[in-house]
């Protein structure tokens, strides 16, 4: 028997873009919502016309891009020219009939819409509207525009980031767009909750900015509780720097535990390391007997945590010298076995292709596309044991669903959905139309 999915009835309008806002909608399809996703032809998302994540083989085109086919999963797509008149008025009735409606533009588009919250509340009472503007809908910078990298620096984040002496580097990825994804479903379920406890719709003002404060809270404990200013040279400690005093190397040093670091296993693979960690003197124990108990481990410098933090360079070079005659899974099994904490360093063919544990709990599943094939998608980090989690939907094609909706949702007949492609409201004029959308409408 097919277990209920927890948001089985509620409908999600997603006017979201690049990463952040369609992950909160992504995990709201996942949870069972039905997300319906409006786009517009012409002015595409981003994540659309972006080639570099085309697969191999694959041709480029807006419904081909691999991105956006992991991050649009369990969502049906809808096109609509929201600057007309007819595509204005379609939109607020697809409000009235939904639960949420979520957004990450700046925090003057939905206004300059004539949508803001008091506008969507007239058409549906009960509505929750989520913004997730960069630094939100109040404040004196409200209105300037992000996207990641700017974000992170404003956040904290980059200022920590990087080598010692060299210039901020930041973190990579947007890490932000994912951690905002979920603050941005989180809150969309808690004004959910409210909701039906109270009848009320609300409007959730989510700054993404501010939730990538959240990913820095040491700098802020520091500050707060030990008055020390966040610096980058040593601090934190982390693969990207290093504590005063240590050599200038990639590890993981600080100055509350050792071993602490990343260790060169055997093998000639670049990515042949792994991570061991021992947080009491019993741990260390326990490793030094994994490693057969080598003499210089038995040095009394190294029994106390004092003496393995002062000599950690000497500690660091006879662990190596036991993790390079070891593949780096070897490494984890001993010393798990024996309550030691190691874990290799898995590039992403390790762990979507060949890690037991995350197939075990099916955290990547196939799942076929019409353009870019069967592929790989990621589930969700976790399982509900009273309702399915799971994804059953590929990323819709631009505009595939558009027919589906307006006339099976808003009841809007068969010739006057074909009327609304002719007059450019539901695609634009002039623009060839994928066979798909020929077909829905024959």
């Amino acid at each position: 028997m097919t277990k209920p999915r927890a948001l089985d009835g509620v409908r999600v309008l997603d006017f979201t873009w690049v990463r952040a806002g369609p992950m909160a909608t992504r995990w709201l399809g996942i949870f069972g919502a039905e997300v319906i996703k409006v786009e517009w032809p012409e002015r595409l998302d981003s994540f659309r016309r972006n080639v570099v994540t085309v697969p191999t083989g694959i041709e480029p085109g807006p419904n081909s891009p691999g991105m956006f086919a992991d991050q649009h999963v369990n969502k049906r797509g809808i096109t609509l020219n929201v600057r007309s008149n007819k595509g204005m008025d379609i939109l607020k009735r697809l409000i009235a009939v939904s639960d949420i409606v979520i957004e990450n533009f700046s925090s003057r588009v939905m206004q300059s819409w004539g949508l803001g919250y008091e506008e969507q509340k007239k058409l549906n009472p009960e509505i929750i509207y989520v913004s997730m503007a960069g630094l939100g809908q109040t404040g004196p910078d409200h209105a300037y525009t992000t996207m990641g990298p700017s974000a992170q620096a404003l956040s904290g984040q980059t200022f920590l980031s990087g080598l010692p002496g060299q210039p901020p580097a930041g973190w990579g990825w947007s890490y932000m767009d994912d951690s905002g994804g979920m603050y941005g479903a989180i809150s969309a379920l808690t004004a959910l909750r409210h909701r039906d406890a109270t009848g009320e719709g609300q409007h959730v003002d989510l700054s993404q900015m501010t939730t990538g404060i959240t990913l820095i809270g040491s700098a802020f404990l520091d500050k707060t509780v030990n008055g020390r200013p966040s610096r980058r040279p040593g601090y934190p400690p982390g693969n990207r720097t290093t504590w005063p005093g240590t050599p200038v190397m990639n590890n993981y040093r600080g100055p509350t535990t050792a071993p602490h670091n990343t260790y060169r296993t055997s093998g000639d693979d670049y990515n042949a390391w792994c991570v061991i960690a021992c947080f009491s003197d019993d741990e260390w124990t326990n490793l030094v007997n994994v490693m057969g108990s080598p003499d210089w481990a038995k040095d009394a410098k190294f029994t106390s945590l004092a003496g393995r933090l002062q000599y950690q360079e000497a500690l660091d070079q006879g662990i190596e010298s036991w993790t390079r005659t070891l593949d780096k899974y070897d490494v984890m099994e001993r010393c798990q076995n024996a309550g030691v904490r190691a874990m290799p360093v898995q590039s992403s063919e390790n762990r979507v292709e060949h890690d037991p544990q995350l197939k075990a709990r099916g955290m990547f599943s196939e799942l076929e596309h019409p353009v870019v094939g069967v592929r790989k998608v990621q589930n969700a980090p976790f399982r509900l044991s009273k309702n399915s989690v799971e994804i059953n939907r590929h990323a819709p094609l631009i505009g595939q669903h558009t027919v589906e909706v307006m006339e099976g949702l808003l009841g809007i007949s068969h010739r006057e959905v074909a009327e609304g492609y002719n007059d450019g409201t539901f695609w634009p004029s002039g623009m060839p139309m994928y066979a798909y959308v020929e077909e829905a409408l024959r």
